[in-house]
Order: C-alpha cells, then structure tokens, then sequence
C-alpha cells in the first residue's frame, strides 16, 4: 500500500464555528445576533431547527478540547461570536464573554491544541443589521473594534488567525437568494455587502500589524471549481462568469487590488449598481496577508442558460458523479485544479481551512459511527492535495469540517459533516470511524492510498 509523506511541520486540524457550536444564545450577556432572528422566523430553517442549544459548546468547551486532542488536531479553528463581546455591536464589552474566549484557549492549549481563530464567521449582531448590516459602510469599523480587542486578549498565544470566512457565502446568501440570514435578495445589494466585508478584512488586518500581535493572518474563500459543460463557447464563457462572480470578483481584489473588469463590465450591461469605490478602500482590501485560507467542498459543471440571473448560466448535476448527503458531486480532480489555480494566479502560500463532506451518519447501539464513505472522501481529497504539493503549490496545512456535528445553516441538524457524532438531545459525543483515521493521519504526517 503506498504511503504518501506531507512536508514536516504540515498543520493537521479541524474547524467549528461559534454559531454553528456554541448555543447559549443568551447567556451571560450575549445579544441576538442576525442568525438568531432569521433562525427564529418558522420557515427559514429545515424543521425549524435553531442554533439556541448547538452543541451547547459554551458549556461543553473543556470535554470538547478533550475530544480534540483525541482527534489528534494540532489546530482547531474556532470563531468569535460578536455579540458574545459586544452587545450593543461596538462600544460595551461584555467581560463574561471575552472570559468565556480566554478558558476556550486555554483548554485547547491545555490540550495541545493550538487556537486559530476567525474573527467573522456570520453572526452580526442584530443591532447592527438595523443599522444597515453590512450595506451600512461603518459595520467594516465596528468589526475592527472587535479585531482589536480580541488581539489585545490574546497577543502571543494564537499561532492563525482569520478575519472574515466565506465572504461569497455571507454576500450572496445573505443578499442575493436569502437563504442566509439577513434573507434579502438583491443582486447589487449582494455585492456592495461583499465591498464592506472585504474592508472590513482590510482594516482588520490593519489593526493586527498595529497591535503587534503574534501570529500569521488570512481570509479564507469558499472557493469551488468551474468546468463548462461542453467546449462551445457559450459554455465556456459561462463557467468563466460563474467563476468571476464566485472566485475572481473576491480574489482579485484581495491579492490584486482590482475587480475583474469583465465582471464589472458584464454587471453593468445587466443594470446591476456597482458599489461605489472610495478613495482608499481597493488599497484597504488588498493589505498584504501572511496566508491564503482556502475552503474547497465540490466543483460546478457550468452551461449557459437564463437559470442564474444576472449571470446567465445554468449549473448541470453530471450522473457519473457520486454526491455527499448535500447533494454535492464528490471532486478531488477539482480540489487540485482549484489548488494549483490559486498557487499559480496568486502566488500565496496556502491553507486549507476547510474540506469536507456530509453523510447520513447513523449510531450502532454500542456507540459507534461507521463512516467509511467519509474517509474515502478524505482519502481522495488528500491524494489530490499531496500531488498538488508535489507539483509545486506552497501548501502548509489541512484543516476538516468539521471537528463535531454541528447546526448546519439553512439546513439545521439535518447535515452531518463532524469527525465526531453528536447526539444532540443528549449532546452525548462519539468519535466516528473517520475521527480515529484522521487521528492517526495527524500523529503519522502520512497517507496510506489504496
């Protein structure tokens, strides 16, 4: 069975995020958040699911760290619930909250497991999306704050850090189709919301190389592969504009200062309004970062057709793919090219901070999960990342989705993506099959391939 070596000091680990795992939604002091009010409107969630228990992290934090070290994780990724710190949005602290982050550290740390923490993984507080949320250009400010804040809690002991994840995901769900919270659905919306998060990223950033905190800091893009259906050219520009309104339009102005200007030009050929640029803000957005957060899931399949409005291209599910419980085609092949395109247009040293894929995972009576689908996913992914590595992309490490079962957004408990299964009306926990083959890829820095 041929093994596959990763480069010494590679990063194995796995993330969570604090809406996704905490609960505890209004628990010593902590404020609604948008995900709590779009959670709480009957209909927005699969069987109305919410996020008010989780994984009841907040509680469970101690015996979670436990778990991840048995995971054998060297980082967990963990997120910063907003409200949590600052109630009223900016201002306020709430001092039970930064101390609920400071015993989260240390028992990772306690367990050797190092923190990386991402700053914004979607939950704005409510106060601030009725001041406008992220279409209102001073919400870039208030996130700043909170940056500062959390470095200044923790200036030596966090090794990564992130400042917003998923940019795409936020603007586009949230403002484009409403599937995310807030639930609006405006295109040009969509894309002024995505200009202040990238700001926001831009002075976060700014404020981590003021604070003199140690560490390494990024963004991480959901960014999935394009491939046109056929080779005619209307195929083949299409998968291009589903890939610049995805990738390109996020990436370019992060690595490159600019938004592509076919996007810019094809937008307003469609009446779309462009948000209006301020002196500054490209220079803002494009802050040199220390590493490139990659989160790769699947690839689309991409025709031209009026099914995507304004792009007009029409996204085809192929039969001879298998699919995850998401209903997401299985590509490794695209979990390279992916990699070697952002190695080679952006030329950044890489992370992968999430890769994963949900099953229908079911408990046996004596408490295990056999998930053997999963740890197929895993295996061919890694495959593909290792010959990416070996064909010249700077990629120093590998982080799943997720460490544990957790609310799964629109979705709710219906999705399980973790390496450990939770029964959530004991919030029992038990590795899964997947949890104690990623242990031992962790402690052995090698894949055995079939």
């Amino acid at each position: 069975m041929p093994t596959l070596k990763f480069p010494d000091n590679f990063i194995w680990g796995a993330s969570c995020a604090a809406f996704q795992s905490e609960g505890a939604w209004q628990a010593d002091g902590k404020s609604e958040s948008i995900w709590d009010r779009f959670c709480h409107i009957p209909g927005n969630i699969l069987n109305n699911d919410t996020g008010d228990v989780a994984l009841d992290f907040y509680h469970r934090y101690a015996e979670d760290a436990r778990i991840m070290k048995e995971l054998g994780l060297r980082v967990q990724r963990i997120s910063i619930s907003w409200p949590r710190i600052f109630p009223e949005g900016s201002g306020r602290l709430n001092q039970k909250g930064l101390d609920f982050y400071r015993r989260v550290v240390d028992a990772l740390l306690e367990n050797g497991v190092d923190p990386f923490i991402m700053m914004y993984h979607w939950d704005l507080p409510q106060c601030l999306q009725e001041k406008g949320g992220w279409l209102n250009r001073d919400t870039a400010g208030y996130l700043a704050e909170l940056a500062g804040t959390i470095y200044e809690a923790f200036p030596k002991e966090v090794p990564l850090w992130g400042t917003i994840l998923e940019p795409q995901i936020c603007a586009y769900h949230g403002y484009w189709d409403g599937k995310h919270a807030p639930g609006m659905r405006d295109f040009s919306s969509a894309l002024l919301a995505g200009h202040n998060l990238l700001r926001a990223h831009g002075m976060m950033v700014d404020a981590f190389r003021a604070s003199g905190t140690k560490g390494e800091i990024g963004i991480t893009n959901y960014l999935p592969s394009h491939y046109p259906l056929t080779g005619c050219p209307e195929d083949i520009a299409a998968a291009r504009r589903w890939d610049g309104c995805w990738n390109r339009w996020f990436l370019d102005a992060v690595y490159k200062g600019r938004y592509p200007e076919d996007m810019q030009q094809w937008y307003l050929n469609h009446g779309i309004v462009l948000p209006r640029i301020h002196e500054g803000d490209m220079q803002l957005i494009s802050r040199p970062t220390d590493f490139f957060g990659l989160n790769y899931y699947y690839s689309y399949f991409i025709g031209h057709g009026q099914d995507r409005w304004p792009l007009e291209v029409n996204s085809v599910r192929p039969a001879d793919r298998e699919y995850t419980a998401m209903g997401w085609p299985i590509c490794p092949d695209g979990f390279y090219d992916c990699v070697m395109r952002c190695w080679r247009d952006y030329g950044k040293k890489i992370i992968i901070t999430e890769n994963g894929a949900a099953f229908y995972d079911e408990l046996t009576p004596d408490g295990q999960v056999h998930d053997a689908k999963r740890i197929d996913f895993y295996k061919k992914h890694l495959a593909a990342l290792h010959r990416a590595i070996e064909d010249g992309a700077d990629v120093r490490g590998y982080l799943t989705w997720s460490s544990f079962d957790n609310f799964e957004w629109a979705l709710g408990y219906d999705r399980r993506f973790g390496l450990t299964y939770v029964d959530y009306e004991t919030q029992q926990r038990y590795i899964k099959d997947s949890g104690r083959w990623y242990a031992e890829l962790c402690r052995s820095n090698a894949l055995e391939v079939d």
